[in-house]
């Protein structure tokens, strides 16, 4: 029988991207960045977000592209951000179709039709991408943001060394803590609303929150991060790059409620299933850490 050490081992390993997943996302995103290439002066374009921090989960979804425009696309900049966004739109469309892209505040989404079986499984094939217009902004970036209706500043370089430091210093055990969080927020039993949004919020928190260094168990890290996560969500948190709005900024009271609530409940889980462990039940404390994050966590 596996142990609970073993288990979050293969959860976590399952939670990494293997090779033919990582061929399927660069033929996917070489893909795009090719065709927009064509219908813009880009300057450059490279993969950011979750993706390029190895901190992406499954299922594998909205895989970030930054296009860094040439300055014959500046006219772009002086105009509000729905401008340039409506132009990556149409532009994406003319290839995907409308039914395949999609509007967001700071990107448009283009979704490759990808179903996710019962096992959170794509046959290994990435299910959408991300395409996020920029200028270049001396060592930063400007991207657009409807929501705000203005032009913010980002430096993906500097969340990356972010992530890089806490993982390091957390025995590098930090990013697999993250995806495993984060597939708890993906799963399709809280419906379409995430409980906590955007995912990258979860990062942030957890610069902070995953801190004292690795102590060697995944089940207690797991529990006393979830508490945080739950007692800290209210609060509000910066760009780690100091630049941009905080990332709390996309919850509201309502929504900020919501997530305290679900986090405490998945806290309070993880202790059912660490006391399970404790009486011996091992069988039944597998069972409990599967019920609290989905299929991806193994019973065998």
């Amino acid at each position: 029988m596996i142990s609970l050490d073993e288990a979050f081992r293969k959860f976590k390993s399952r939670l990494e991207l293997n090779d033919r997943e990582q061929k399927n996302a660069s033929q996917r995103h070489t893909e795009v960045r090719e065709y927009l290439k064509t219908k813009f002066a880009v300057e450059r374009s490279f993969l950011t977000g979750s993706y390029a921090r190895h901190t992406k989960t499954k299922p594998l979804k909205d895989i970030d592209i930054f296009f860094v425009l040439k300055e014959s696309e500046r006219h772009y900049r002086n105009k509000v951000p729905s401008v340039v966004l409506d132009a990556f739109y149409d532009a994406l469309v003319e290839k995907y179709g409308k039914s395949a892209v999609r509007k967001q505040s700071r990107s448009i989404n283009i979704d490759f039709g990808v179903v996710v079986d019962a096992e959170d499984n794509t046959d290994y094939r990435v299910i959408s991408v991300d395409t996020v217009p920029a200028f270049a902004s001396r060592d930063d970036y400007e991207i657009p943001d409807t929501d705000t209706g203005t032009w913010i500043k980002t430096n993906p370089d500097i969340h990356a060394q972010k992530a890089v430091a806490a993982h390091q210093a957390f025995s590098n055990e930090w990013k697999g803590l993250v995806r495993m969080v984060k597939y708890w927020n993906n799963n399709p039993r809280y419906g379409s609303d995430k409980p906590v949004k955007p995912s990258f919020l979860i990062e942030v928190m957890a610069l902070q929150c995953l801190h004292g260094g690795w102590q060697g168990r995944f089940d207690y890290e797991l529990q006393a991060l979830f508490s945080t996560l739950a007692h800290r969500i209210l609060d509000e948190w910066p760009d780690p790059a100091g630049l941009g709005p905080p990332i709390s900024n996309g919850m509201g009271t309502a929504r900020k409620t919501r997530a305290r609530d679900l986090l405490l409940q998945a806290s309070r889980d993880a202790s059912i299933a660490i006391n399970l462990a404790r009486q011996g039940k091992n069988v039944e404390a597998l069972k409990a850490w599967r019920s609290l994050f989905g299929p991806k966590f193994p019973l065998s």
